[in-house]
């Protein structure tokens, strides 16, 4: 079993050794013997911080093709002018190279984990396994745009779990209630539940979503798939911008996790959900980028400190600490997806950030946690750990400059028609 040592790192505040066996971490403040240096690669890491990585809980990672396009559009005229009309563009080719070029982001601002929604799911799992990170990979239902025959082979992909690895697990993702009736929805969470899989979807997203929601089934989109049976621990639901209590109440009683992706809502004009009501509530609360065509970038830090503002809005300066914010982007969206990690802990998964204390975005160090939060930024990160492997070292991803120019050749000629 490959054994690693970070020599001489800080963690939580203090110098220590800490053991890596296999894909986990084995010894965190405890002194080290010869026999855990032995046959190990020993890391120098004087000067840096071990914090845990980010986890990105939803995001549509080969759109970073359509990063810039669109903008100053609402979400549904967005989505209808400009990101339908170029999908339909889209190859399996195109889908891969995008997911690279998102995963490549990922990695180099500090996140080892994404949820994807997305097509063509079999490229972005091929690139999520050679790039070394995790992700849960969606099979993405949505009854208007597929046949009966497509759904159906989403199914059988479902119960065949085609892919899978250690890093690469499915989910299944029936994509809104305006798109997936209750039928396929209830489908869709049975055959979650019965394959030990997570149940994803975009809820209440924007006000037009909560009035078209109102006017055909005569309740909110929450209330709604509370009514199907299918709002429960197992389901993970994206942005969740317009909650009423009503919502808030019924979400918080499920165990159902909630994540929130908050530069593309704002810049979406979708609105800003309510932080502190949600987690005041007991929402399990987590985040995500969304996609690069709505964010427009892939930077976890950048949502957490969103965060961390947003809820403070109110005039509670109290609201959200630092702290708080980055489980959100961490260890909150682990265990909404079933991963041990998120945490530097003893038998919890061996993925980290290695972030350079010299620089001056994190100095004078009062407080690594509010400085990594509010005034850090990638540059700030070193190296990348995964599953107990670099995926990023010394600021450098295996072919890195390939991947850029690659997308940048291929989102030209598919902006071209």
């Amino acid at each position: 079993m490959a054994k690693m040592v970070l020599r001489s790192v800080v963690l939580r505040g203090e110098r220590a050794d800490v053991l890596i066996s296999g894909r986990k971490f084995a010894k965190i403040g405890r002194p080290l013997t010869a026999r855990d240096f032995d046959k190990a690669e020993v890391v120098d890491c004087s000067g840096l911080a071990i914090l845990p990585p980010f986890f990105n809980g939803h995001c549509h990672a080969a759109m970073t093709l359509m990063r810039g396009l669109g903008g100053g559009l609402p979400l549904r005229e967005w989505l209808e002018k400009v990101v339908w009309p170029f999908e339909t563009r889209l190859t399996p080719d195109d889908v891969e190279i995008g997911s690279r070029l998102a995963v490549l982001e990922m990695i180099k601002s500090g996140t080892v984990f994404f949820s994807d929604m997305y097509w063509f799911r079999e490229r972005t799992m091929k690139v999520v396994r050679e790039m070394g990170i995790r992700a849960a990979i969606g099979v993405t239902l949505a009854e208007s745009l597929a046949t009966a025959g497509r759904l159906e082979e989403n199914f059988a992909f479902i119960r065949a779990h085609r892919g899978e690895s250690d890093r690469v697990k499915i989910s299944v993702m029936p994509h809104s209630v305006y798109l997936v009736g209750e039928k396929l929805f209830k489908r869709c969470a049975k055959a979650a539940r019965e394959e030990g899989m997570v149940l994803h979807t975009h809820l209440s997203e924007t006000r037009r979503e909560i009035r078209d929601c109102e006017r055909e089934h005569g309740c909110s989109p929450v209330e709604l798939l509370d009514r199907w049976g299918v709002l429960d621990g197992n389901l993970v639901a994206a942005h969740c911008v317009h909650l009423s209590p009503r919502d808030m109440e019924l979400m918080a009683a499920s165990g159902a996790s909630a994540v929130l992706n908050l530069t593309s809502n704002l810049k979406l004009g979708s609105g800003i959900p309510k932080i502190s009501a949600m987690a005041g509530r007991g929402i399990p609360l987590g985040l995500g980028t969304d996609g690069a065509s709505s964010n427009d970038c892939l930077d976890m830090r950048g949502e957490a400190k969103l965060a961390a503002l947003l809820a403070k809005a109110s005039g509670r300066t109290e609201a959200l600490p630092a702290g708080e914010a980055l489980a959100m982007a961490t260890e909150n969206v682990a265990r909404a997806y079933g991963v041990r990690s998120g945490r530097i802990e003893e038998g919890w998964l061996a993925d980290a950030l290695l972030v350079d204390l010299g620089n001056g975005r994190l100095n004078p160090l009062h407080d690594l946690e509010s400085n990594w939060i509010y005034s850090g930024d990638a540059e700030s990160i070193r190296h990348v750990l995964c599953d107990g492997r670099f995926v990023m070292k010394d600021r450098h991803v295996d072919g890195e400059e390939e991947i850029v120019a690659e997308a940048n050749a291929r989102a030209l000629r598919l902006a071209r028609g």
